[in-house]
Order: C-alpha cells, then sequence, then structure tokens
C-alpha cells in the first residue's frame, strides 16, 4: 500500500529537524542512570492523564480497531505487543484477530492498570494474552518475539524516547513492524507531529513503510520497519522542533 501525497515529505523532511551538535550530559543528574548513555529528547512530553483515549462503544461503533488491524495486517496465528495498554481496548481485539495459535502481550508501566488489565483478561478468558508491567524507559519484551508492536496514543508520553526504542528494537522479529497511532498536534498536547515520529524512529533504525491519516482512530496510522541496526548510544544525533 503506498502512502498519500501528504505524507511523501515526511521522509525527506526528517533531516531538517536532527540536531546538529554533539550530546551534552552535563545537565543529566535529573535523569535516571539507565537512560544517561541516551541523548535527551528535545521537545516536551505529555503527562499520562487517563488510561483511555475513548470510550470502547465509541471506538466501536467507527470501527476503529478493525481498520487499524486491517491496515497493519493482523493475521491469525501472529504474535503482537499492545504497548501501552491501559485498559485493553486492543489487547482484546488483537487476541480475537489473532486467534488461539497466536498471542498478545499487553503491556504498561503502572502497577494498578497491569493489575486491572489481568483481572479483565482472566474475566474474559482470554488465553492468548498475557500481560507484562514495562519501566518508562523500556517495555522489557522478550528479543525477537513479536510480528507487530502497537503503540496506540502513548508516544508523547514517553518521556526518553531514544532509550525506550532502543530498548523496544530486537524485540521485533526480522520482518517485524513497529505500528503508531496518535494526533497530529504538538506532544504537549497529547499527540506527535509526523515528522518528529518519523526523525525520532529514523535516528534509531526504522524507516516509515506508511503515513495514512486516521481521523476515526483520532490521528493517523504509521508503519515502520527495521531496517539498520540499533546505534551506540552515544552515537545518536537527537531530533529538534525547529519553528
Amino acid at each position: 500500500m503506498k502512502s498519500p501525497a501528504w505524507a511523501a515529505g515526511i521522509l525527506t523532511g526528517c533531516l531538517l529537524l536532527a540536531g546538529c551538535g554533539p550530546f551534552s550530559s552535563d545537565k543529566n543528574s535529573d535523569r535516571p542512570a539507565a537512560v544517561r548513555a541516551f541523548p535527551r529528547a528535545d521537545r516536551p512530553v505529555a503527562p499520562i492523564v487517563s488510561t483511555r483515549w475513548s470510550s470502547e462503544e465509541a471506538r466501536d461503533r467507527v470501527n476503529e480497531a478493525e481498520d487499524i488491524m486491517n491496515r497493519a495486517g493482523i493475521r491469525p496465528g501472529m504474535t503482537v505487543a499492545d504497548i501501552g495498554a491501559g485498559e485493553g481496548y486492543y489487547t482484546v481485539r488483537l487476541a480475537n484477530r489473532v486467534g488461539d495459535k497466536g498471542r498478545v502481550l499487553a503491556e504498561d508501566i503502572m502497577p494498578e492498570v497491569i493489575e486491572a488489565l489481568s483481572r479483565r483478561i482472566t474475566r474474559e478468558d482470554w488465553r492468548n494474552v498475557s500481560v507484562k508491567l514495562g519501566a518508562p524507559e523500556n517495555p522489557r519484551l522478550p528479543e525477537n518475539s513479536f510480528d507487530r508492536i502497537f503503540m496506540v496514543h502513548m508516544y508523547h508520553e514517553i518521556a526518553e524516547p531514544y532509550a525506550f526504542l532502543w530498548n523496544l528494537s530486537p524485540a521485533l522479529k526480522p520482518d517485524g513492524e513497529l505500528i503508531v497511532v496518535d494526533a497530529n498536534r504538538p506532544t504537549d498536547q497529547h499527540g506527535t507531529p509526523p515528522r518528529l515520529l518519523a526523525c525520532e524512529l529514523a535516528a534509531m533504525g526504522f524507516r516509515l513503510e506508511e503515513l495514512v491519516p486516521k481521523p476515526t482512530a483520532g490521528g493517523y496510522f504509521a508503519r515502520f520497519k527495521r531496517v539498520a541496526a540499533r546505534p551506540d548510544p552515544s552515537a545518536i544525533v537527537p531530533c529538534a522542533l525547529r519553528n
């Protein structure tokens, strides 16, 4: 599937976002030790204000999950990770799509969210779903395990995207894809501008394969493939938004 014309400039525009100078670690003491080898993101971060983007009933009325799963090529037997799973809207629908021979791993960084989601998975008897508590800078996924990794309306909440993506990258299978759904607005307004998203992913060895507007999902759909080895943390050049 080809990207629409409005998305064609995203790939070439990524370079315009890249910072030019070396990363300085002079003001690093306020960051967790696990991320200090990585550059700081030059953008605001949205706070986590809710475990849901919208009600499940409202999302189903516009066929959101089915449309996104179709676009992502989700098929029976696949293994999928749902990062920032929240209350499990995508988790259970992915589980239904991949079927008994597939697997879904639902990850979140909030213990209370994981506990509530675990209760839902047990109550609804989703036997092909596992839940996992991750860390803000590391989703803690098993290596070489996933055909698709979903990040729906959560990328703008990642405070340390370079550390996070560096830790996430090995979890994809060689032909796996990273799927991002987000709103096209500034990160502090609970969205991620597509050009910034593509730049940050490119810095970590991912290539944008498709970008399409998805108003029924509250923004856009972006599909990435890993085309290069993850860089040494000291070699990462952070992206920067410029007015």
